[in-house]
């Protein structure tokens, strides 16, 4: 039988009686009656065996989930709700400011619902915007199925086709719009061909039939300069630049005796003629028909340059008419 501290002070104390000893028998007894049957419980229930090993189980994944975290060991998409969930200082949001000062010791908790809402939300802002960008910026030419390639009148000139193939051939490579000065070759010379001007339209279109623009508007200008505009007050001409302004070569064509009429309908604009016109304020424009039908509206595209690279586009009576010219 085991003693337990109580029953020694008894013992001890020389006052035991037969009553006592039964008494303090069966309080021992239940105790260690109930020690056994706890120890039986414990072993035996299959409710408690179930909860200790569900908390054992527990701790041990909290404690591989610290080592992780501590470890960076994380999974990319446990490291993603981690990141989302977990308490971070401000001055992360804010980019990881240097300056002690500026940091707070409150913590901003990121809620993950509304950092997806707002990433859907940027997105869907994006997308809106790139559809109205592609709004915007008009094609580079009409659809196929609107448009019809014509043939060329059998007596006309042999230089006609490669200069308008030439003029369509640059709808795609030249993307951009470049007005300021630049210093170039002579003769044939040339910006490079993915920028330019309206002009640069017309002088790399002749260049196919080998007409050079900028050497024959050059020689003209220096034999007879007073007849071509001084609206630039030069005093003499510039091989780099005269044959890129269009009132010069709305000159150039009229002392060629290439001129004629700026009136009348669609039917008079035929493939290869040049086009001047007004945009306002002062703007001139120019571009050349070529012999691309446009089913809807019954009448040859223009090929030319406004500010966006090199078009094919229905323009002919878009803008007020300067200059009509028959070249070949």
């Amino acid at each position: 039988m085991r003693f337990y501290p109580q029953c020694v002070m008894i013992f001890a104390s020389g006052y035991v009686t037969k009553h006592d000893e039964l008494v303090i028998w069966k309080d021992m007894t239940r105790r260690e009656l109930t020690v056994q049957c706890a120890k039986r419980t414990l072993g035996n229930s299959p409710a408690i065996h179930r909860w200790v090993m569900g908390k054992r189980r527990i701790n041990e994944s909290a404690k591989r989930t610290a080592e992780n975290v501590a470890g960076h060991t994380l999974s990319p998409v446990s490291r993603a709700f981690w990141f989302l969930r977990r308490s971070i200082p401000s001055t992360k949001v804010l980019g990881y400011c240097r300056s002690s000062a500026s940091r707070t010791s409150k913590p901003i908790r990121t809620n993950g619902i509304v950092v997806v809402v707002v990433l859907l939300v940027a997105s869907i802002i994006a997308a809106a915007c790139q559809q109205q960008v592609a709004r915007t910026i008009p094609p580079l030419k009409p659809p196929e199925q609107q448009t019809e390639i014509r043939a060329l009148p059998a007596n006309s000139s042999p230089n006609l086709k490669p200069v308008i193939d030439g003029a369509i051939e640059q709808v795609g490579k030249t993307t951009g719009y470049d007005p300021s000065y630049q210093k170039i070759d002579y003769p044939n010379g040339d910006v490079p061909i993915e920028t330019g001007v309206c002009s640069d339209v017309i002088v790399r279109a002749f260049r196919k039939a080998n007409i050079d623009l900028q050497k024959e508007v050059h020689e003209d200008m220096k034999s007879n300069f007073s007849a071509y505009p001084t609206k630039w007050g030069l005093s003499g001409t510039d091989a780099n630049i005269d044959h890129r302004r269009v009132p010069n070569l709305q000159t150039f064509f009229t002392r060629k005796g290439k001129q004629i009429a700026t009136t009348g309908s669609a039917d008079t604009f035929l493939p290869g003629d040049i086009v001047t016109w007004d945009l306002g304020g002062g703007v001139d424009h120019v571009g050349m028909v070529v012999n691309v039908w446009y089913k809807p509206s019954q009448r040859y595209l223009i090929v030319h340059n406004i500010g966006a690279g090199t078009r094919m586009e229905d323009v002919v009576f878009a803008w007020k008419i300067t200059g009509h010219y028959r070249y070949f």
